[in-house]
């Protein structure tokens, strides 16, 4: 087994457990981490990737934008939660579901 393939095995690894906290966790923080870590996922492929085909340095530019856009994700994710907590005083998905109506 070649070092690609175990980063390849625990980026599986990692966004496999991201979707599952995604699915089963009501709360949105938790949420939240589970997205981050199905991102860090996509970005351990990519910079595995790389290693293999050092004469482009697609896979990093591609990194450097993942982490671009979970920054920003993660700041307006969190004042969405943070809104959402000054109303229902809870960070429940469930909870919070009562805002459609």
């Amino acid at each position: 087994m070649t070092a690609v393939h175990v980063y390849l095995s625990l980026a599986a690894f990692l966004f496999c457990l991201g979707v599952f906290m995604v699915v089963t966790r009501r709360n949105g923080i938790m949420a939240l981490m589970g997205i981050e870590l199905m991102m860090n996922a996509a970005n351990l492929n990519f910079v595995a990737f790389s290693t293999v085909f050092p004469e482009k340095a697609s896979g990093h530019m591609a990194v450097l934008f993942i982490l671009v856009v979970a920054a920003c994700e993660v700041a307006v994710a969190l004042a969405i939660l943070l809104n959402a907590y000054k109303l229902f005083k809870t960070v429940e998905m469930d909870e919070i579901n009562e805002m459609r109506s």
